[in-house]
C-alpha cells in the first residue's frame, strides 16, 4: 500500500494536472476550430476517434508519466494492460483525453478533458476541463471541490432536496441526450410521484456529473453503458462537493476491480440526506 498523500501533496498535484488539462484542451481546440474540418475514424467498439483525441492523449500521457512516483497512466487511447498487471496497481492515473467525442464531432461544445488519480479503487483527485468555455472543475479528497472560470475560482457544493422544495422549485434531473432514454423516462415518473414536478436537463460528457457537484441538478441516473475513464474524474469532483456516485445496488462506484473497464449502471446523487435508495431501487 502506497503512503497516503497529504492534502498539500494533493493540492500540488491538482494544480499540475489542471495545467496539463488546459494544455490538452488547447490542442483539442486547434482541431475543433479548424476551418477545413477534421477526419473522424471509428474504433473497434464503433466509437468515434479524431486527431484531437490523440493530440490530447499524447500531452496528458507525457505530462502525467513520472508526475507521481509509481503511478502508471491508463488512458482511453493507450493500449489496455492485462488485468493481471493492472490489479496490482494501488495508485494510477485514469484519463479520458476527450470525453464526449460525439459532442466534439457535432460541435456543441459539451466535451471535456478528464484526469483522475485512483487510489485503492477510489478516485481521490479529479480534474474536468471544458475546452470551449475554459471552465475547470477540480475536486480532491479532503480539499473540497471548486469551479474555475478564467482567473476566478469558487468553491462548489451539492444542494439538498429540502432546499428545492422549501423554495417551491422543482427537483432537476440531468440525463444523456443519447443513452437510456426509456429507462430514464420510467424513473422520472417515480421521482415525480415522490417529489412533485421534475425538470430535466440534457447534456453531453462528464458535465452531467459536474452539474450535480455544483448544485445545478439533483440527480443524474446513468442507465446505459460507460467506461471507467468516463466517470472517474467527475466522481472525484462530486464526492469532494458532498455528493455520491453509486452503482445500481447503491454501492460506491469503484475502479480497477475486474478485467473489463465497463461501469455498471449508476446514479449521481447530490443530497445524501435524502433516501434516494428507497425511491430508485
Amino acid at each position: 500500500m502506497s503512503e497516503q498523500l497529504s492534502p498539500e501533496s494533493l493540492q500540488s498535484l491538482a494544480e499540475q494536472v489542471m495545467v496539463l488539462c488546459k494544455e490538452a484542451g488547447e490542442a483539442i481546440l486547434s482541431v475543433y476550430n479548424r476551418a477545413h474540418g477534421f477526419e473522424v475514424d471509428t474504433k473497434a467498439d464503433d466509437s468515434p476517434l479524431t486527431e484531437a483525441d490523440l493530440a490530447a492523449h499524447r500531452i496528458l500521457e507525457a505530462g502525467l508519466t513520472g508526475l507521481l512516483a509509481g503511478a502508471p497512466v491508463l488512458s482511453e487511447e493507450s493500449p489496455m494492460p492485462d488485468f493481471s498487471e493492472r490489479k496490482a496497481w494501488d495508485r494510477y492515473w485514469l484519463v479520458d483525453p476527450l470525453d464526449g467525442t460525439k459532442e466534439f464531432v457535432n460541435r456543441n461544445g459539451e466535451f471535456t478533458v478528464n484526469v483522475a488519480l485512483i487510489e485503492a479503487g477510489r478516485p481521490i483527485l479529479g480534474v474536468v476541463h471544458v475546452p470551449v468555455s475554459k471552465v475547470t472543475y477540480l475536486g480532491a479528497r479532503g480539499l473540497g471541490a471548486s469551479k474555475r472560470d478564467g482567473e476566478i475560482s469558487r468553491p462548489i457544493r451539492v444542494r439538498t432536496v429540502a432546499e428545492r422544495q422549501s423554495s417551491g422549485q422543482p427537483v432537476e434531473l440531468v440525463a444523456s441526450r443519447r443513452h437510456g432514454a426509456q429507462a430514464v423516462e420510467r424513473l422520472l415518473g417515480r421521482v415525480g410521484e415522490a417529489l412533485g414536478p421534475v425538470e430535466t436537463k440534457n447534456m453531453g460528457s462528464s458535465l452531467k456529473l459536474c452539474l450535480v457537484a455544483e448544485g445545478q441538478a439533483d440527480l443524474y441516473p446513468r442507465l446505459a453503458p460507460t467506461a471507467e475513464w468516463d466517470t472517474a474524474a467527475a466522481q472525484a469532483v462530486v464526492e469532494a462537493a458532498g455528493g455520491l456516485v453509486v452503482d445500481d445496488e447503491f454501492q460506491v462506484l469503484r475502479y480497477n476491480r475486474k478485467a473489463d473497464i465497463l461501469n455498471p449502471y449508476f446514479y449521481v446523487i447530490g443530497d445524501q440526506s435524502y433516501d434516494w435508495q428507497a425511491l430508485l431501487s
